[in-house]
């Protein structure tokens, strides 16, 4: 499914690129594992490549996707839950864990509006953080220009 020097997306950590695949023997078996690098902090994974569908192993986005994406970060008539913010919290992580980037889009909308209603708890400010990261990163590899840009853009739709 991939190979070395590919880029590929782990759920909640960002993208990566596939250095190797090697095999190691577990239990008197032997196993093949993609050994991926997070591009943002130099982060070794190690993913057997049996099971890159349950882990949410994913290739990044085209050029094409990037309008759908920039349509779910411009939608505003959203309905923020009023539950408590670890409850949303919570919701928002798993949206992150599921590795869609729409997914991670509609946590970096939903907390951008929550914050002009009121002010953000610390978990949720780092998880805007993160989702903001993801975003920025993938995006940017999709349409091949410098994370800059796609940051100033990001800024310019929630200005």
């Amino acid at each position: 499914m991939f190979k070395i020097d590919d880029l590929a997306v782990y759920p909640a950590h960002g993208v990566g690129i596939i250095e190797r695949i090697e095999s190691q023997e577990i239990s008197g078996s032997s196993q093949d594992f993609y050994v991926m690098r997070i591009l943002d902090n130099n982060m070794i994974i190690m993913i057997p490549t049996q099971n890159v569908d349950s882990v949410g192993l994913r290739r990044i986005i085209g050029k094409k996707e990037v309008p759908k994406l920039y349509a779910i970060l411009e939608k505003r008539d959203v309905v923020i839950d009023n539950q408590t913010w670890n409850r949303r919290y919570r919701e928002y992580t798993d949206k992150i864990k599921t590795g869609s980037v729409y997914e991670v889009a509609e946590v970096y909308r939903d907390l951008l509006i929550l914050k002009i209603e009121k002010e953000l708890s610390f978990g949720e400010r780092k998880m805007l953080d993160t989702a903001r990261n993801l975003l920025v990163k993938e995006i940017a590899l999709a349409k091949k220009v410098e994370e800059e840009q796609i940051e100033k853009d990001l800024d310019k739709m929630f200005a």
